[in-house]
């Protein structure tokens, strides 16, 4: 791996670990991330509706807020030539602030498309303490080698 190209295919295995991202979470991580999605519904930024009105302990995390956490995790590991497929996942539960988001993966397949695009498949979720809060299947692209960029690829050889 080079640190200014990224992961490449050919250094990735079925079973391989990704390191864990440990993240803190405050209001200003929910608030920031409703408002950076335009999601102005007050469970995401108004406690005393949270609390009162939906029966939370807190303001929590919305959809795309996650979505992008997940993304930013997957990236970190991947480095720039690393490119989303796609990411599908399934929230179990509410992220709080006070909260620590702790997300950890595992590669479950590599391979390469008739097209010649390399694909890693990945299992990722967010826990907070040791109850699964959010899991998420991703595909993500990326270089076979160090000549190689997924993100040349356009139209019938992106096939995510």
């Amino acid at each position: 791996m080079s640190a200014a190209r990224g992961l490449t295919a050919n250094a990735v295995k079925t079973g391989d670990a990704l390191p864990e991202l440990a993240v803190d979470v405050t209001a200003t991580t929910v608030v920031l991330g409703a408002l950076a999605s335009r999601d102005w519904r007050p469970m995401h930024h108004d406690k005393d509706f949270a609390v009162n009105r939906n029966g939370t302990r807190d303001i929590f995390l919305n959809t795309p807020n996650q979505a992008a956490w997940f993304e930013r995790y997957i990236t970190d590991w991947t480095g720039p030539t690393g490119r989303l497929g796609r990411m599908k996942f399934r929230m179990k539960d509410s992220v709080f602030p006070g909260d620590r988001m702790v997300f950890c993966g595992s590669v479950k397949g590599v391979g390469t498309d008739d097209v010649g695009c390399s694909w890693v498949d990945l299992d990722v979720e967010v826990r907070v303490e040791d109850k699964t809060m959010t899991q998420c299947e991703v595909r993500v692209a990326l270089p076979e080698n160090e000549g190689d960029n997924p993100w040349r690829r356009k139209g019938s050889d992106w096939r995510p």
